[in-house]
């Protein structure tokens, strides 16, 4: 059987996508990308995986032409970064709140904020895992 070896894409939800791509790209930092259609948006990351935003009320309409999908609630997504540090102050500068910062038992260290739609955004620092 063919070995995974990476994660593609991952998507997040938000009824407003330009609320978001304002603050992925801006605030974060992403590239954003050719998106897939008006109503979404999508970013490059350095590693060549690529975050989606979709409006859940779009994606998961019957009869598109890949299948529908969506969530409700707070979704989560965690980057890698090589400063936690440094991104957090970037971001308080830019008015996010950082909701969290922990230190893992093996060294790692994560720093959480919240995106406009309210995902869970956690920036990661090491070995968590």
């Amino acid at each position: 059987m063919a070995r995974i070896h990476g994660v593609y894409e991952t998507v997040l939800y938000a009824a407003d996508v330009p609320s978001l791509v304002g603050f992925y790209e801006a605030t974060v930092g992403l590239r954003q990308i050719q998106a897939p259609d008006d109503h979404s948006a999508a970013f490059r990351l350095d590693d060549g995986g690529v975050l989606l935003v979709f409006d859940p009320g779009r994606t998961s309409a019957p009869g598109r032409f890949v299948p529908e999908h969506g969530t409700t609630g707070d979704g989560h997504v965690a980057f890698r970064v090589d400063e936690l540090d440094e991104l957090a102050d970037g971001l308080r500068g830019n008015g996010v709140e950082v909701e969290r910062e922990i230190t893992w038992p093996g060294g790692g260290r994560s720093g959480y904020v919240r995106d406009p739609a309210g995902n869970s955004v956690e920036f990661v620092e090491g070995e968590i895992w």
